[in-house]
């Protein structure tokens, strides 16, 4: 989780990550409800999605802007871009490892609760002459919702 702090020498706010190193970006409050945002839903929203729930509260806010701060937030390590295979990048304030699952009949994901495929890196790694740093899976099917419809 990051947080906000006072620079004195610069008079400016900046965040701050939970391991206590300055992310050298200067505070906004409309990065700061786009964090809050993905932090309040599981949905794992994509950018228009999420400009449609913010607009109302900030009327000037633009689509640009919002791919902007989730692009800054994802590279900075304190939100998760997925790509799904829909073309179309989705967020996740979750950055805890955890796996997804995709429904192919309405395309929503969902957050998978199962116990760590880290294995799968040493096995990866036993005909690979680099270095695995990681892995990312998704699973796809269909949702419990569009089972019972």
């Amino acid at each position: 989780m990051i947080r906000f702090i006072y620079d004195d020498i610069s008079n400016n706010y900046y965040y701050q990550n939970e391991v206590g190193t300055l992310a050298g970006i200067k505070y906004s409050r409309q990065r700061e409800a786009i964090l809050a945002y993905l932090h309040s839903t599981k949905e794992h929203p994509t950018a228009e999605k999420v400009y449609m729930e913010l607009r109302a509260q900030f009327p000037k806010l633009s689509l640009g802007t919002v791919y902007r701060n989730l692009n800054l937030l994802a590279e900075s390590g304190e939100i998760l871009r997925l790509s799904c295979g829909d073309s179309t990048d989705h967020f996740d304030a979750t950055v805890t490892p955890h796996y997804h699952f995709v429904c192919r009949k309405c395309d929503k994901i969902l957050d998978l609760e199962m116990s760590s495929l880290d294995f799968i890196e040493e096995r990866a790694a036993e005909n690979f002459q680099g270095k695995v740093q990681g892995h990312q899976v998704y699973f796809y099917g269909e949702c419990e919702d569009c089972m019972s419809t």
